[in-house]
């Protein structure tokens, strides 16, 4: 006896798998996703670098400031830990150009003396200028004076970078999401304060003097 044969379901077995087409389909649809979000999620992180650097910075300042405050930062070799002006106008002082003459913040703790090197993403340098309406020969300690800090990365240094700026250069401060990591050549914190002198009567004498001029607070 012979069996009829039955002719075979053309439907597809619910077990069969994706064909060569399908999948070169996903993996083109997949790849156009990752090319559309891959730039957001670059500015992204460099977004939260730099907003942790500049975070950074600010502490760094304001180390460097009561250091100065409290005398804890005595004058070196290269003398008071902060560049003397003859103009009370602070932000028109010029931006740094020798590494070795700033405070340094060694964070990466690449080199055994301390000093911040110019290949260094991560190390802080502070440029510090004062003025108190004296001769420079003055104790600015002993007399109270202004004071203009500003926080540099150490590779701002490095070789091709560039002049450095300060923020009235830039006509513009220094922000977070400035092409992403921001500009290398400006500071990454920049602030002014009023340090006191060690005697009430002699801080509030050089203040006004600062102010005023001469006359003073007469």
């Amino acid at each position: 006896m012979i069996k009829r044969q039955h002719p075979q379901s053309l439907h597809k077995s619910p077990e069969a798998g994706y064909t060569i087409i399908e999948s070169l389909v996903a993996m083109i649809v997949v790849s156009v996703l990752m090319i559309a979000i891959a730039p957001v999620m670059a500015f992204s992180v460099a977004t939260r670098v730099q907003a942790k650097r500049i975070e950074l910075a600010t502490q760094a300042a304001k180390t460097y400031i009561e250091g100065l405050r409290s005398e804890a930062l005595k004058p070196g070799a290269n003398g008071f830990p902060a560049q003397y002006t003859t103009s009370n106008k602070l932000e028109d002082t010029p931006a740094p150009t020798d590494i070795n003459a700033l405070y340094c913040i060694d964070i990466d703790k690449k080199d055994v003396t301390q000093k911040c090197e110019s290949d260094s993403n991560q190390d802080l340098v502070v440029q510090g200028y004062y003025y108190n309406n004296l001769p420079a020969a003055t104790n600015p300690a002993k007399t109270g004076y202004s004071l203009i800090v500003r926080v540099y990365r150490a590779n701002s240094f490095a070789s091709g970078v560039g002049t450095l700026k300060t923020q009235k250069d830039l006509q513009a401060q220094q922000g977070i999401t400035s092409s992403g990591l921001g500009n290398l050549r400006a500071p990454l914190v920049e602030m002014r304060t009023e340090i006191g002198a060690t005697d009430r009567q002699g801080a509030y004498n050089s203040f006004c003097t600062r102010i005023n001029g001469a006359t003073g607070c007469q």
